[in-house]
């Protein structure tokens, strides 16, 4: 395997996920020397390396400096992105690309050829250190180039390996999937404000019933129907808001928002083809 310890990994974008992975790699012990990340405002710029004391450069100093870039803008802004690298970087830098819905064939197309390129989906819980990172290598990334990566990201969270034809489903699953749990909380703390509850403690009740619920779903090693089964007493409350739920077409409206998130990536994968 590659020493990723002995390389220099610069993250292009340190937005939210950009900055978790920063932290996440120094809280797992690599070098802040060898860290850099790039930032277009000034002041954020000054902000993280104050905090963590890790550089911030510009992109071409990133890219000559390198051995691994992991992008992290936004799809939107990858086009003069990768207009300024195909003229910086070589084959041997390894690029790492976290922008939703972009295939590896626009990498491997813009940049110089023969450069190794791995998609990845990472989510939110990466600010956590509790990501979920779906990583699929493109057409010149070798089994170094994959041990590589799955070692980067496992200082922020869990990873898996697949087919990069399944990236978009699963960016809809995994890479939109907290939010929906979000909103799924913020309704139910609604819920109990609406039955007299105070907010703070609705707050507090689901939260910590989330918390509860995924660690079960994590550890226990049971079905996600045979744990609801457990709480579904005959006649009793449960059953009664599940009655409710189905009646209200739950179910099938998080179904068509998962299809609508994934048809979204594939969107934004399309909106860069040639």
């Amino acid at each position: 395997m590659l020493n990723l310890r002995g390389m220099t990994v610069a993250v292009l974008g340190a937005g939210k996920i950009g900055e978790a992975l920063l932290s996440g790699l120094l809280d797992a012990g690599y070098d802040a020397g060898k860290l850099l990340f790039t930032e277009r405002h000034p002041e954020r710029a000054a902000e993280l390396t104050e905090r963590y004391g890790v550089a911030g450069v510009e992109v071409a100093e990133a890219a000559e400096r390198a051995d691994v870039l992991v992008v992290a803008v936004k799809p939107q802004d990858i086009d003069p992105l990768l207009d300024e690298l195909s003229g910086l970087i070589g084959p041997s830098t390894l690029v790492v690309s976290m922008c939703a819905g972009l295939p590896t064939a626009l990498f491997e197309r813009r940049l110089p050829e023969g450069t190794p390129v791995i998609r990845v989906m990472p989510n939110t819980p990466m600010l956590v250190g509790a990501a979920m990172s779906a990583v699929s290598p493109g057409r010149h990334a070798t089994d170094e180039h994959l041990r590589t990566v799955e070692e980067l990201l496992s200082s922020v969270g869990k990873v898996i390996v697949l087919p990069e034809s399944q990236q978009d489903a699963v960016t809809a699953l995994s890479g939109s999937g907290p939010a929906y749990f979000f909103y799924l909380v913020e309704a139910m703390i609604d819920a109990g404000i609406l039955l007299g509850v105070p907010r703070n403690v609705a707050q507090q009740l689901i939260v910590q019933a989330a918390v509860g619920a995924g660690k079960m779903l994590d550890e226990g090693g049971q079905h996600p129907v045979t744990l609801r089964e457990n709480v579904t007493s005959p006649g009793g409350t449960t059953i009664s808001g599940i009655r409710e739920l189905e009646k209200h077409g739950v179910r099938a409206a998080l179904l068509d928002a998962i299809e609508s998130a994934r048809d979204r990536s594939i969107e934004l994968g399309k909106a860069h083809e040639e």
